[in-house]
This record gives C-alpha cells, structure tokens and sequence, in this order.
C-alpha cells in the first residue's frame, strides 16, 4: 500500500461517493468549502492494486495563541471490503502520514469521527466530546413510497395530510431565499439552543455547488414558515440544517417539507436519506421529529483524538474544560 495526494474531484467523489451511506463530509465541496471558512485542506488517500482503499480530507482548524488542529470529519473513508482484513495496515499508514504534516504545520492533534471501529486503541488516541452526531436515522429510499408512508408514526402521517390540506407549498429555493432561511434559523436557534454558524457560513455553503447543497423552503400564503438545507453525494441524500417559524406550527410545514424532499431523494436515485443526528436527552423535540418517519438508527463509534503534541494537548483540555462549565 501507498499513500498519495488525491488531486482530482472525480477521484474523490467516485471512492468517496461510492461507499455505503456516503458521507458527504469527505467530499471534494466539502474541502473547498473549508478553504474559504477555514483553513488549509489536505486530501489523502491509500493506494493498493493500483485502486483506492482509504481517503481522507484534512481541514486546517485555527485555536487561540497561534495554535491549530487537524479534522477530518466523519472520516476516514475506507473501502468498506477492507474495513476488517486491513484496516489495522490502513490506519498505521494513514496517521503516519498524517502526523509528518502536523509536525510541519504545528498542528497539536488530529481529531476525526470515523464509521468504523478503531483497531487497538493507542495511548495517542482519546475519545472526546462529539463533532458530528453519534447516533443518526437512515431511511432506506429503494422502498415505495407508499411503504415509506406506512413506516411512518400515523400521526407524521396526519401530519404531511394536514400540510397538504392546509395548502403548504413545497420547492427549491435557492439563493433568492437565502435571507428567509436565515431569518428562520435564527429563530429556531433560539427557540431549540442550537448553536449557530455565522451568517456568511452557510451563505458560502449554498453558493458551492447547485447539484451538492440545495435549499427547500415551505410556504402558505405566500409566505416561507420552513426551510431545510440538504446535501446530495453518493447514495445518500442528508439533511444538514433545518429551521421553521414560531408562529403557523399547527399547519405542520416541516413534516411536509420533510416528506417533499425525501421523494425529490428518491427521484435523483439516492439509495438512502440520512436524517444526520437523533439524542433523545438534547435534541428530544427534534429527535420525535425525526423518528415520526421510521428508518434504522445507526450508531457510529464516536470522535477521537489522536495527539501529536502532549503537553499543548493538555493545555488545551484544561482550558476547553473550563470554558464548558461557564
């Protein structure tokens, strides 16, 4: 096995993208995105046969005092035929390599969330507090969608019929309603204590590509009382952000908007609609959401910190730690 610089999107994407439940975190947009509102970006890969076996797109993040990390996020994607007979092989190769350009670039520690199990845990490595959701909700799109239907809790159901009665529109807005959405989010924000990006974060992200980060919006009577940011890669269409109106939430906007964009999944040929997050005990509200459409939980290992820099590592902990409690 090799390790390379993967230079191309098409190289990216075909690997990345043709991995079960493709995670569009470790795509290419994904990395220039993080040009613009982070840092450096760095895409590995492991080459064997002359084929790809494992990539993994590294973002540059900025801490205070000059410091930094790396993050690869929900990441690295590794052949899932080689996720048991190698991955041990992949592994040692890819943070050997990993850890060469942290050293050049003063990078204290690599944190990732993988989908696999980490093989033989090093003293170097620690899980800590999650990035990306831990747990999630996959709907399987190769069903009708009158099976999607009947999988759902009857009162979704009622929920997506009401909406429709209620004369709920549904489409894809664009960047022509990005200042709706973003009213709307903050909203939602404060209403849920979800922390929020800044404005310009998701502005960059729906400019990136029109075919990989798209905006639905809801409306009644003419006006946008839900909106809902999804990503396409692979097979697997997510949904990344969400947000709705204080006022009309007995029209049930959200769960037809759900509903609409699951279809528009299925249209495009996705295999699955990942709901990117479920926790009963912080997102309750949210999570009986969700659930209400049915799909299998999954349950990825967690985030991880592999540490090249002991000392400043604790440092940062300690302060991390301290910051949490106020």
């Amino acid at each position: 096995m090799d390790i390379i610089k993967v230079k191309t999107k098409e190289e990216l994407n075909d690997f990345a993208g043709g991995q079960p439940y493709s995670q569009f975190l470790q795509s290419w947009q994904w990395g220039e995105f993080h040009k613009k509102v982070s840092g450096q970006v760095w895409r590995l890969g492991i080459m064997e046969e002359e084929k790809l076996a494992a990539v993994a797109t590294i973002i540059e993040k900025a801490l205070p005092a000059g410091k930094k990390y790396f993050y690869c996020p929900r990441g690295p994607v590794i052949n899932i035929k080689n996720k048991n007979e190698k991955i041990k092989d992949i592994e040692d190769l890819l943070f050997n390599e990993i850890k060469k350009i942290a050293e050049n670039e003063g990078a204290m520690f690599l944190r990732f969330d993988p989908t696999f199990t980490i093989k033989d845990l090093k003293p170097t490595i620690s899980q800590t507090i999650d990035v990306q959701p831990s747990q999630t909700l996959i709907l399987d799109l190769a069903k009708t969608e009158n099976e999607l239907l009947k999988q759902m809790h009857p009162k979704t159901r009622y929920n997506i019929k009401l909406a429709e009665k209620k004369g709920v529109k549904v489409y894809e807005a664009g960047m022509a309603k990005f200042e709706e959405f973003w009213r709307l989010l903050d909203i939602t924000g404060e209403r849920d204590y979800f922390r929020l990006h800044g404005r310009d974060y998701y502005k960059a992200m729906l400019f990136l590509d029109k075919d990989f980060i798209k905006l639905f919006v809801a409306e009644h009577r003419k006006k946008i009382i839900a909106a809902n940011i999804i990503s396409f890669f692979g097979d697997t269409a997510t949904y990344m952000h969400g947000a709705s109106a204080n006022e009309n939430r007995n029209i049930m906007a959200p769960h037809k908007l759900q509903w609409e964009v699951i279809k528009e999944a299925k249209k495009k040929a996705h295999k699955y609609y990942d709901f990117y997050g479920i926790d009963e005990k912080k997102w309750p509200g949210v999570t009986k959401f969700k659930k209400g459409f049915g799909g299998e939980e999954i349950i990825y290992p967690g985030t991880f910190d592999l540490v090249f820099d002991q000392n400043w590592y604790s440092i940062y902990k300690m302060i991390r730690k301290v910051r949490r409690t106020f």
